[in-house]
């Protein structure tokens, strides 16, 4: 796992190092969900957050690395929205609050860390509330472009089901899970990258 000193200086530049656009699933997944609260774990430069503040969702967007989140903040600013920036790790913080929709994309930490941070995110739903999981998966390291080559930090979605579901919510429900393909822009054109991707939410 790499630490926030690792990401303060991958963030230390002036452009953004996943541009400012949301991810490019994020906005099928969210569609047709109630707008309400949100929850973005491990934000990074904080574009997810920001995207779904500017479609009206209370958005809240968490990180360990400080740098990212005075990027996110400079972000938002500069499209005219409000984030609430909480300065944290994600695979040890805990909160009683409860929110309508959190998201986790491509956090890369091994198994252990993992499955406390999805175990919570689940965990911090409303009733009624959806989780969504991104990362690399495993499969990326043989048949798909970049991402992290250390397969302890990837991703398949049977572990990210048993992830969530190890928060012991009884009334969390699978929606879907499995692999989806990534455009990725290179300077030698256009590639694929395997991500995995699981929704689910809590009952009502």
């Amino acid at each position: 796992m790499s630490g926030s000193g690792h990401w303060d200086e991958r963030y230390s530049a002036e452009e953004y190092v996943w541009k400012t656009d949301p991810n490019q699933f994020l906005a099928s997944e969210v569609e047709g969900l109630a707008i309400g609260r949100s929850l973005d774990l491990a934000t990074g430069e904080g574009r997810n957050a920001v995207w779904l503040a500017t479609q009206g969702w209370q958005s809240t967007g968490l990180d360990f690395s400080a740098v990212g989140l005075a990027k996110g903040a400079k972000l938002a600013e500069s499209v005219g929205v409000t984030v609430e920036w909480i300065h944290a790790d994600a695979t040890v913080w805990t909160t009683a609050d409860k929110f309508d929709l959190c998201v986790v994309f491509y956090l890369q930490v091994p198994q252990a860390q993992r499955t406390a941070a999805f175990a919570a995110a689940a965990q911090c739903l409303a009733p009624g509330g959806t989780v969504l999981v991104v990362g690399h998966d495993r499969a990326n390291l043989r048949d798909g472009y970049g991402g992290p080559q250390d397969a302890n930090v990837l991703y398949s979605a049977d572990e990210v089901q048993q992830d969530l579901l190890a928060s012991e919510l009884p009334d969390l429900v699978i929606d879907h899970a499995g692999q989806k393909l990534r455009s990725v822009e290179t300077a030698d054109g256009g590639a694929v990258a395997i991500d995995c991707l699981v929704r689910a939410h809590r009952a009502a």
